[in-house]
């Protein structure tokens, strides 16, 4: 008996010869979804099928953005990956790279052809977008006449913003002639007074979507003077509308949303903007009154009126200063001239006359004042107070 292998060897021999097989690298099968799961991962695990047998499928979440739709059961696609064997499982299995639902091989391959032709023409370039108005008055809406876009932007719309007016054109989004009547729709906005634009259907196929994917609409979107929002599908619809577009939208109602500013959050927001400039105004006020009291202050102690008027004040002081001290130096010259007028009462010889006392002159007019003076039979005048006598000496005696 031949030496036994284990599980994982025979798993890793069986995996390696699926690697030397060259057309399981690179493959393309195509059958219908079934058991569909969506990972939390991000991985996408599921089966096709045909009418007689069955593939395990796995896309990792690095491959999906290739990934143009919404998987779901019974869905008819093209898968390419390649196919390898899992060792813990023991069971072979599609790693797909891309998948495309049945029939839009074609379509895929022209629309990737095209988007990187536009591409590298600019037209897809973010500095060239226009950017969507802020508070728009008036939207212009190209889509179709029934159907659940108009209905939904128009809700959306009213929700957020009452007072904007939308106007619809109505198009064929799918079908021949489709792009046509979207382009007109486009031009014919371009000359009214819409503030923007949106273009749009609901989801689909990539068949169906095929109008929004035109070059000539692409253009179109591009060279419109004003700014336009793509809404085409649901999220993962991606067309060359949206590439050419100022703004793409997941969906029509994101497209409302993104449109419409919300009329009571802006006019709260102006309330708020109101009151906060006020209160900075009047700080700002508050703050320059004070500055100009302290300007005024300052410019009062350099203003020459004020100097003037302190100079003023300083030169009647030294007045009234000036006038109190003359009149200290008076009070105490008076004082001594006082004192000098009682120092000469006493030798004074009209003071002694008021006292009952005479002044005697001889003929000569000199005073006497000795009996040695004058002789008997001597005229002489004698001087009282309130009078003058003249009279003759009869006789002198000496005291002894």
């Amino acid at each position: 008996m031949e030496e036994a292998r284990t599980v994982s060897q025979v798993n890793l021999y069986i995996k390696n010869m699926f690697a030397r097989e060259y057309a399981l690298k690179d493959i393309v099968v195509k059958g219908e979804v079934s058991g569909c799961k969506y990972h939390s991962s991000g991985h996408i695990y599921f089966t096709i099928k045909d009418s007689t047998s069955q593939l395990s499928c796995v896309m990792f979440a690095s491959m999906r953005q290739g990934l143009l739709f919404k998987m779901g059961e019974g869905d008819g696609v093209i898968v390419q990956g390649s196919i390898s064997v899992y060792e813990r499982d023991g069971r072979y299995q599609l790693y797909a790279r891309k998948i495309l639902k049945d029939g839009g091989g074609r379509l895929y391959e022209e629309y990737e052809k095209m988007k990187k032709r536009l591409l590298a023409e600019g037209l897809f370039d973010a500095g060239r977008k226009k950017k969507i108005p802020a508070y728009v008055k008036s939207i212009g809406v190209v889509t179709a006449r029934e159907g659940a876009v108009i209905h939904d932007i128009c809700n959306v719309a009213k929700r957020r913003n009452p007072y904007v007016q939308i106007y619809l054109y109505p198009a064929k989004v799918q079908g021949k002639g489709a792009e046509d009547t979207i382009i007109k729709g486009i031009k014919y906005f371009e000359g009214t007074d819409v503030d923007t634009v949106i273009i749009g259907r609901g989801g689909g196929s990539i068949e169906d979507l095929w109008a929004f994917n035109s070059e000539k609409l692409a253009r179109a979107v591009f060279a419109c003077t004003k700014p336009v929002i793509s809404a085409v599908g649901h999220e993962t619809d991606v067309t060359i509308a949206d590439f050419a577009a100022d703004l793409r939208a997941p969906t029509p109602s994101a497209a409302a949303e993104l449109a419409v500013y919300p009329y009571k959050e802006v006019e709260a927001a102006i309330r708020e903007a109101a009151y906060s400039l006020k209160w900075q105004i009047n700080n700002i006020l508050k703050i320059k009154r004070l500055e100009l009291e302290q300007y005024q202050a300052a410019l009062n102690n350099l203003s020459p009126k004020d100097l003037l008027q302190q100079k003023r004040l300083y030169v009647a002081d030294c007045e009234d200063r000036l006038v109190l001290l003359m009149e200290q130096k008076l009070a105490a010259l008076r004082h001594q001239l006082a004192l000098y007028a009682e120092g000469l009462k006493g030798l004074s010889p009209l003071y002694k006359l008021n006292g009952g006392y005479s002044y005697v002159e001889g003929s000569s007019g000199k005073g006497v004042t000795s009996v040695e003076d004058i002789k008997e039979g001597q005229g002489l005048v004698l001087y009282f107070k309130d009078g003058q006598a003249e009279v003759t000496v009869n006789k002198c005696r000496k005291n002894s």
